[in-house]
């Protein structure tokens, strides 16, 4: 019998990261589920994986911490030996602006840069010294290249000052992408995917969700379906690396002075 192949996708317990799993299940893929605090939903998202007939585990760690960065890949590739896509899902967000009340600090900053940035690129390495040392699928005739798969922001074409601790660890995220993929060819593939506005967050409200999900070229942004499918799509595609997939119905294309959440829940 043919093996799955098998993803990791960080902050899988929940939210966007528990779509994208979920999806990859559906797709037939076996799932490792990476989660920090949220054990109940992880353990929720396996069983509905196993439901599907694909084989799911959940693996705890802090991705704040160097260790248990590198253990949960260990532990990952020990459960699944055909790990073929990481996608690093999980993501810190919270508000800072330099010209607010609540101003930048160098331990928020830190915390951003540990788990945005520092964390994918320990597990971006961790994937490729895997490929190029265990599975080598780059051998086999038609295979299509693994790859690991950055969440970003479309925000980041189209930069504002609100929430800046998170805005710098995501342009930095952004650029390494460019920089793996050339570093890490021809074992494995880099790419980013940046949403557009796709699910509520901080204080934002049903209304001004709604209102904000329709401030774009299209008259829509994104939803969670959209960034699933394009994810499986990275997944397959072998031709795609070192480059940034926006999915936002032209979000990036309309320049704002503020984070949209913001402009839709002063009206």
């Amino acid at each position: 019998m043919q093996q799955n192949k098998a993803v990791l996708v960080t902050g899988a317990a929940k939210r966007l990261g528990q779509d994208i799993a979920m999806e990859f299940a559906r797709q037939g893929w076996d799932v490792a589920v990476h989660y920090g605090h949220s054990e109940a939903q992880a353990q929720a998202t396996v069983a509905e994986i196993q439901a599907l007939g694909c084989k799911a585990a959940a693996f705890k760690a802090n991705l704040a911490q160097e260790d248990e960065v590198n253990q949960l890949f260990s532990s990952v590739v020990a459960a699944f030996s055909n790990l073929q896509c990481l996608v690093n899902s999980a993501s810190l967000f919270e508000y800072d602006r330099a010209n607010s009340d609540v101003p930048l600090t160098a331990k928020n900053l830190q915390n951003h840069m540990q788990v945005n940035l520092t964390a994918p690129i320990l597990l971006s390495q961790r994937m490729f010294e895997y490929q190029k040392n265990v599975l080598r699928t780059q051998d086999t005739p038609g295979a299509v290249v693994p790859s690991v798969i950055q969440l970003l922001d479309q925000k980041l074409i189209n930069l504002n000052p609100d929430h800046l601790s998170y805005t710098l660890s995501k342009v930095a995220l952004l650029q390494s992408v460019e920089i793996l993929a050339f570093d890490f060819a021809p074992h494995l593939r880099v790419v980013g995917l940046a949403p557009g506005i796709t699910l509520l967050s901080g204080d934002q409200t049903e209304d001004g969700f709604a209102k904000a999900h329709t401030m774009t070229p299209l008259g829509k942004s994104s939803t969670p379906s959209d960034i699933t499918k394009a994810a499986l799509f990275l997944a397959g595609s072998t031709a795609i690396t070192g480059t940034t997939l926006y999915v936002d119905g032209g979000q990036h294309l309309a320049p704002s002075s503020r984070d949209v959440m913001f402009k839709t829940n002063q009206d």
